[in-house]
């Protein structure tokens, strides 16, 4: 990895993170926002599945409540109040209009300073990423943008509650990264909690890393290109 610059933005009061999944915040970016509410930031998530095809043996009907609940207590282990889970079909998100404009609607809602999405290429952390993954990255590029825009999904915007909103600052995990967030051990610790809270979903995966050692090695990894003991890899594009 190459020399990471510290991301220090100033003045930020809210942040919304967009994922795909329930667990997809978990990869090293629920240490992050351990650190930001720590901090009196206050940071929401807006998944945009429920993740109901995620378990196999598992019928997504089943899974669909489960995989909710247990985002859902991932959720308080790192200080995050406001949870939405909207309904578009886990496994098969299109980067389309509707998906834009859903995304649109909840950045004009929270008004953030900061947005935090998943990457959008092809490869990403240890190989090829997944479709619904690529799909969010990219639309909530566009929906950033679209949400600045007065003369788009203006629906949002006639009854005066909603405004366009500028986000200054976008920010991709699992992509080629230029920036790290320095956290703290308190945060990590917060961290690998916040993952191991989807213990239905690790279970079904007898392979996957134990997530001290893999939310650990992430964030030692980062820090250590960043000159500093812990910290998670991103690209910070400012908007």
């Amino acid at each position: 990895m190459t020399t990471l610059e510290l991301f220090t933005p100033e003045n930020v009061e809210r942040v919304l993170c967009i994922v795909a999944h329930p667990d997809d915040m978990e990869y090293g970016g629920s240490a992050a926002v351990a650190e930001w509410t720590a901090q009196g930031i206050e940071v929401s998530y807006l998944l945009l599945t429920a993740g109901e095809a995620g378990i196999r043996g598992m019928a997504p009907e089943i899974a669909r409540p489960l995989r909710a609940a247990e985002q859902r207590a991932s959720c308080d282990i790192v200080g995050v109040s406001r949870l939405t889970i909207l309904d578009f079909p886990d496994g098969l998100l299109e980067p389309n209009l509707a998906l834009r404009e859903a995304i649109c609607r909840e950045i004009r809602i929270v008004r953030p300073q900061i947005v935090v999405t998943m990457s959008w290429e092809l490869e990403a952390g240890r190989g090829l990423n997944h479709v619904d993954h690529r799909a969010t990255g990219i639309s909530v590029v566009d929906a950033v943008r679209d949400a600045d825009n007065p003369w788009l999904f203006t629906d949002q915007l006639v009854s005066g509650e909603l405004t366009e909103w500028k986000a200054p600052w976008l920010c991709v995990t699992m992509h080629e990264p230029a920036h790290a967030i320095e956290v703290s051990e308190a945060s990590l610790e917060r961290g690998v909690a916040s993952l191991e809270a989807h213990r239905h979903y690790l279970a079904a995966l007898p392979d996957h890393p134990a997530p001290r050692d893999l939310i650990t090695g992430i964030l030692t990894g980062g820090g250590e290109a960043a000159g500093v003991p812990l910290a998670l890899p991103i690209h910070a594009y400012a908007m």
